[in-house]
């Protein structure tokens, strides 16, 4: 049963106060402070979350669970957050590098495509899959409609040169290659899973993937991932909600391992996985994997701060995938 929220405001010294009175060592004080206006305390704390203490309970079903509780493992310190934030940073930042890439490389394969078919094909009911344009009874409207409409209000209110350029001289709409810049992620990925199945299964193909369904999603755990990276969230050991579709044993060699029952698809290695395996598609001869493994080397460890949570396998490192 839910309770009023009534915890008082606390000053940023007091803020240090509480997080020692709980266990958690802090060198120097003066850091500490500039490290909570700066990030905040909230926002660190699902940095320290891990380093919370936890104990067995009875949930609401009557079943044992575990939960964490206030005070901190021995051996916590307020660097441990830090270090563990500013980790995190880094590998948001490495993720967006190969999203750009992706995203980027699709916006081009897809427009090119479907334009042979017709350079308005993103709004030709007539070429796209039957389930993205039937009507809804209950609104009357498809899910392709309100995916235009979406599509024209961004466009309407879009300031880049080529949009003002092209209707000052023309009165058709943008063609699929000029408006697909002007997609984010996610309007992508909703174009990409609203095609004919087969130009899904043909743009499957480019990216070494056995059909439409599967690229779809990848496309959408991807998505999910950068939405994440692109407000800044925590992202080292954040459950992806969108957890993707497996391909069969064999269709993809260098997914194979992602099969093992064990695998905990939502967690940050599948993502991983799918990312490296688009790279090498679109970018064979990129360095990205090598860095990512630099960068996971420096993993910082702490009182229940641990590389597992990410989901890589111990064997990551020697996996096909990853050569």
């Amino acid at each position: 049963m839910p309770i009023p929220y009534t915890k008082p405001h606390l000053r940023i010294p007091d803020q240090l106060l509480l997080l020692e009175s709980r266990g958690m060592t802090i060198t120097n004080r003066v850091k500490a402070a500039d490290h909570l206006r700066r990030i905040g305390y909230y926002r660190l704390s699902g940095y320290w979350y891990p380093c919370r203490n936890t104990e067995f309970y009875t949930n609401a079903h009557g079943k044992p669970s575990i939960r964490a509780v206030d005070n901190f493992r021995a051996g916590t310190t307020f660097a441990h957050a830090v270090d563990l934030c500013i980790f995190d940073k880094k590998l948001r930042l490495m993720f967006m590098d190969a999203f750009e890439r992706i995203e980027v490389s699709l916006r081009v394969e897809a427009a090119l495509l479907v334009s042979a078919q017709d350079p308005l094909a993103h709004r030709n009911a007539a070429l796209l899959d039957s389930k993205f344009t039937a009507v809804d009874p209950a609104t009357g409207a498809s899910s392709h409609s309100v995916w235009l409409q979406r599509l024209d209000t961004l466009t309407k209110s879009s300031r880049e040169e080529f949009v003002g350029s092209f209707h000052s001289k023309y009165s058709t709409p943008l063609p699929i290659w000029i408006a697909i810049e002007l997609w984010d992620f996610g309007t992508l990925s909703h174009f990409l899973g609203g095609m004919k199945p087969k130009d899904g299964n043909a743009l499957a193909k480019r990216y070494a993937l056995p059909h439409g369904k599967l690229l779809v999603s990848f496309v959408r755990n991807l998505n999910i991932a950068r939405n994440v990276c692109a407000h800044h969230g925590r992202f080292w050991n954040k459950v992806n909600a969108g957890r993707p579709m497996l391909p069969k044993v064999g269709e993809v060699p260098v997914l194979d391992h992602i099969l093992d029952p064990a695998m905990p698809l939502g967690r940050l290695y599948v993502t991983a996985a799918i990312t490296q395996h688009f790279m090498k598609v679109i970018c064979p001869h990129s360095q990205w994997a090598t860095r990512l493994k630099t960068l996971l080397d420096a993993f910082p460890k702490g009182p229940g701060i641990e590389f597992r949570h990410t989901g890589f396998p111990a064997n990551w490192k020697t996996l096909p995938l990853w050569q």
